[in-house]
């Protein structure tokens, strides 16, 4: 099934994913990280903190995504609550691709961003549509495709 062919999504207000985020980081840093970051398994992606460069500011800027494994890479997806425009941490990326991750349980790892083209995007789109019900329903409120972003471990 295409990215645009499944029934419309329905998402929150925009003020509820904005103040979810922000629950989310509080409790993340209140705990020191013990709460807020999981494990992907088979059957469901895990959360990640990944810092960023800002594309403008060039200061360090955190935020926590959803990834999956792949390989010894590391995927998420680059939706902002699905809204129409980028997230900043892509578009961050996309300036300064070399960041930090720190996936649960993990020492913090340096990697380099970019986005899976082809055959690799199709592939790890699948993976994705595995593990998120109507992704493609969330993909197709937005008017461009929805980067699959690759986080290769860099040395």
């Amino acid at each position: 099934m295409s990215e645009l062919t499944e029934r419309p999504a329905k998402v929150p207000p925009r003020w509820f994913v904005r103040s979810a985020w922000v629950v989310h980081r509080a409790l993340y840093r209140i705990t020191g990280g013990r709460v807020g970051t999981w494990r992907p398994e088979s059957t469901r992606w895990g959360t990640l903190r990944l810092t960023t460069t800002g594309r403008r500011t060039g200061r360090e800027r955190s935020v926590i995504i959803a990834y999956m494994e792949d390989g010894p890479n590391l995927t998420g997806i680059a939706m902002n609550g699905w809204a129409e425009e980028e997230p900043a941490w892509w578009l961050n990326l996309r300036a300064h691709p070399e960041a930090t991750v720190e996936p649960p349980g993990e020492p913090p790892r340096r990697v380099r961003a970019r986005e899976a083209t082809g055959s690799e995007r199709a592939r790890l789109w699948d993976r994705w549509r595995a593990l998120q019900e109507n992704l493609d329903g969330f993909a197709a409120l937005r008017t461009r495709p929805t980067a699959v972003v690759v986080l290769e471990p860099r040395t």
